[in-house]
């Protein structure tokens, strides 16, 4: 549906008051507007009697059976904000509702992982069937019995049970409530009454004659016994003064993402809710109706997923069984989280991210004071992350307890402040020793480099763009980039400059997200999306003349044959589009580029000879000291490489590592060095313009250079301190979390260099304005589509980066970098 007619329906506008243009749309037919407005209300499940819908459908009941009929074909949560008609009119419960759509799922043989997320939360708390609970009862509902045939034989042959019989006949007993829940009266006809005990239909006539009742004041076993029968059902209310915390996941479901606009709803809320925020005033940042926040808010306290921060109940105000109430009776015990804070005693400590670091450099408070100081809320830091450094959390099997928090990092995409001391507790419990090599070798690195990079952003007053304002630093939370560009740009922004000072990125971030870019709060992490893709790569190597040889090779290419530029390698670094990159082996890799080519433009680079390329992390901040420094393997910092690109790329007012490649094969150097070879073209290529796609043929990287393998000896001095055997490979902008030693030598420099410091901010926002110029510029040289509109090349305080096309510019000719030298890669008709 057109969003300029949903906008219309959402307000209400009758056809008469319809505008000329969305009559047009809708081909000028009253008809076709009343159709969008039945099927737009339906699938937002709104109220019949406050909306358009009521001028449209004459029949309210019908309405409504139409409408929980779309939500469960569609698998959607109950709509508990229509339970007064639904429960009370339709007689239908979230339980049995729930317990239709498993039937009918199960009767068609679905998978598990058909159920969204947020369903599948809820049929588990009311059905008591999660992932292996739907396996057993697929399983039993088919059993094999013996039976003769006519011939007197004994076969065998498939009887279904019936699958109702299989469900459970009522809401699981251990169904949780609060107190602060309202009680209503549900549909009740005379033969329930019959049924039920005096207590019981006492409390059903106090609801029906005082008026719903505020769960606590009544009698905790009886609440629970008519909310079994389906006699009442549980209002979750919220007020707009409410403040809403959202502890780690316990729970969860991950199957997978509906779409439908609650769910999306709830997303969008997941990453932007905090407890200092109300109700209302997330309402406001988000721009989005204050109703619909408060469905989805309580959804969350409803599901457990979300807790209110302040409760006005006393103790001698509820009901005396709730004090013994299994749920209640469990939290007399202390609370655990009390012997899982961490204190960071940075001025008695020089280590304050758990390794040696200079004292004088790092300096901060302990979290006891960080707290009494921050009574009235103030703004934090982001650090954000992407969806790798989850499945990182989640796939190493790292911690029992550390689960639960990843799947909140993933789902929810966002870890408050307030729940990383027990993230840090859980992170303790991690050592690099547990495991000896092989890939769960990078799981436990992982955790551990968070672990010391939370510790060192956490309250630390270096770590403050205002020392005067923020004596004691800042609080922590950590954002995934994902769950941010859910939300529309507009509303990214105001939230990113409601609550936080300054965004600080991982590195690397996955080239397969756009990451987040912003202004106001600055961002210590890529400047641009574009920063982020190949097309940065390539603009580093044409600039500082340094990198391995390279050809970008657009979409629907075909090659023949390996270009020769790569066929003296063994490994060859090969990257899709949008994706991150991997090493092939050189044997292998031409079948593995064409499939690639088939889908996708593809960079293919040298990366190793007669193995993988060796590699080396250069950290920044760099000072100028550091760039004067004679070149050693121990001094890469002064390596002429670095010191072109420090020329090119601020490198003392952004963090971040700089990686280095020694493919050792000596060939190409060799010939790039040489004067004669110097102003060679890069080679020709041969490619045969087919009807379906470009046939292309091979490539001479090096033509009549005069050296082959042959001249060369067939192996390296181990202890060859050449620079030209050193190309720049890549530049990453954040904190690395992918090696200990490197991440503390960033958070070394960042403290030293006062990294987050207004004066390097402002620094740091000019030379981020300078460099997305330049590369927007250098993009538009080198492929035909319009880069971006020129409204958003003004990087200013005021603007924000996000509002850029989604999309990055596509290549649209073939490049080859070699010798020095970027330039297109010729290519010949038939």
């Amino acid at each position: 549906m057109n969003a300029e007619v949903e906008f219309h329906i959402r307000n209400n506008y009758p056809w008469a008051k319809l505008p000329g243009n969305i009559r047009q749309l809708l081909g000028n037919s009253q008809k076709e507007y009343d159709k969008c407005v039945t099927n737009y209300s339906i699938k937002n499940q709104l109220r019949y009697r406050q909306n358009l819908v009521k001028h449209v459908r004459k029949e309210e009941r019908r309405y409504y059976e139409d409408l929980l009929k779309y939500s469960m074909e569609h698998l959607m949560l109950f709509p508990y904000h229509l339970a007064d008609i639904i429960v009370k009119g339709l007689r239908v419960t979230p339980f049995s509702y729930y317990q239709k759509m498993m039937h009918n799922i199960m009767s068609s043989e679905k998978s598990y992982d058909s159920l969204p997320n947020f369903t599948a939360a809820d049929c588990l708390r009311l059905l008591g069937i999660g992932r292996n609970q739907y396996i057993d009862i697929m399983n039993q509902c088919r059993s094999s019995k013996p039976s003769l045939n006519r011939s007197g034989s004994i076969q065998k042959f498939f009887r279904r049970k019936p699958i109702r019989d299989l469900l459970p006949p009522r809401p699981v007993n251990g169904i949780h409530l609060e107190p602060w829940w309202i009680a209503q009266a549900g549909y009740i006809t005379e033969d329930d009454i019959r049924t039920v005990s005096i207590t019981e239909k006492n409390a059903i006539d106090k609801i029906i004659d005082v008026g719903p009742q505020l769960a606590g004041v009544m009698d905790f076993y009886i609440l629970h016994k008519l909310f079994l029968k389906g006699l009442a059902y549980l209002d979750v209310p919220i007020e707009d003064d409410d403040r809403i915390i959202v502890p780690p996941l316990e729970g969860f479901v991950m199957n997978r993402v509906q779409g439908d606009y609650f769910e999306t709803l709830l997303y969008k809320i997941f990453v932007s809710i905090d407890e200092h925020t109300t109700v209302a005033e997330l309402a406001n940042v988000l721009q989005i109706d204050l109703d619909l926040v408060k469905n989805a808010v309580s959804m969350y306290c409803r599901l457990g997923f979300a807790k209110r921060k302040e409760i006005n109940l006393e103790l001698d105000e509820l009901h005396t069984s709730w004090q013994e109430a299994p749920q209640f009776s469990s939290k007399s015990q202390p609370d655990k989280i009390e012997h899982q804070l961490i204190t960071w005693d940075f001025p008695d400590s020089d280590d304050i991210i758990s390794v040696p670091l200079e004292g004088d450099l790092l300096d901060g408070t302990s979290l006891e004071d960080a707290e009494s100081t921050s009574a009235v809320h103030a703004k934090r830091i982001a650090f954000l992350f992407d969806s790798t450094l989850t499945a990182f959390l989640m796939m190493g099997n790292l911690s029992p307890g550390l689960k639960s928090h990843a799947v909140t990092m993933f789902e929810v995409g966002k870890l408050s402040d307030e729940s990383l001391d027990s993230f840090l507790g859980e992170l303790e419990k991690v050592h690099i020793d547990d495991v000896a090599e092989g890939e769960a070798q990078r799981y436990f690195e992982h955790a551990i480099t968070l672990k010391n990079t939370i510790s060192f952003l956490r309250y630390n007053k270096l770590i403050s763009p205002c020392g005067d304002q923020y004596l004691n630093g800042l609080g922590l939370d950590l954002l995934r980039c994902e769950s941010l560009l859910g939300l529309d740009p507009a509303t990214c922004a105001r939230v990113l400059q409601k609550n936080y000072e300054i965004l600080i990125s991982m590195a690397p971030l996955s080239n397969e997200i756009r990451p987040v870019s912003s202004c106001v709060p600055q961002h210590i992490g890529p400047a641009i999306p574009e920063v982020t893709s190949v097309w940065f790569k390539l603009y580093l190597y044409h600039m500082v003349k340094s990198g391995p040889p390279s050809l970008l090779v657009v979409k629907g290419t075909r090659l023949r044959k390996l270009p020769e530029m790569f066929q003296e390698y063994d490994r060859l670094l090969i990257t899709t589009w949008g994706h991150d990159p991997g090493l092939v082996a050189t044997s292998n890799a031409l079948l593995t580029i064409n499939d690639a080519l088939s889908h996708s433009a593809v960079l293919i680079q040298a990366h190793g000879w007669l193995h993988d390329g060796r590699t080396k992390s250069i950290p920044f901040p760099l000072n100028e000291d550091e760039l004067k420094e004679p070149f050693s393997e121990d001094q890469m910092q002064s390596h002429p490489t670095i010191s072109e690109l420090a020329s090119l790329v601020d490198l003392q007012h952004y963090c971040g590592v700089i990686t280095l490649l020694r493919t050792g094969c000596r060939t190409l150097e060799a010939v790039s060095s040489s004067p004669s070879h110097t102003n060679q073209t890069a080679g020709e290529s041969n490619i045969e313009i087919a009807p379906s796609l470009i046939d292309v043929g091979s490539m001479s990287a090096i033509k009549d250079g005069g050296l082959s393998l042959l001249d060369l000896p067939l192996t390296l001095p181990e202890n060859s301190q050449l620079a030209s055997e050193w190309t720049l490979l890549d530049l990453s902008f954040g904190i690395p979390l992918f090696n200990d030693a490197l991440n503390k030598d960033v958070c070394r420099r960042m403290a030293a260099q006062s990294l987050c410091g207004r004066p390097n901010l402002e620094e740091l926002l000019n030379s981020s304005r300078r460099m997305t110029l330049e590369l927007l510029k250098f993009i538009s040289e080198y492929q035909d589509l319009p880069v971006a509109p020129e409204a958003d090349l003004n990087v200013g305080p005021g603007s924000n980066l996000m509002n850029q096309k989604p999309l990055l510019p596509y290549p649209t000719r073939n490049l080859v970098f070699i010798d020095g030298r970027l330039q297109e890669w010729p290519t010949k008709g038939p």
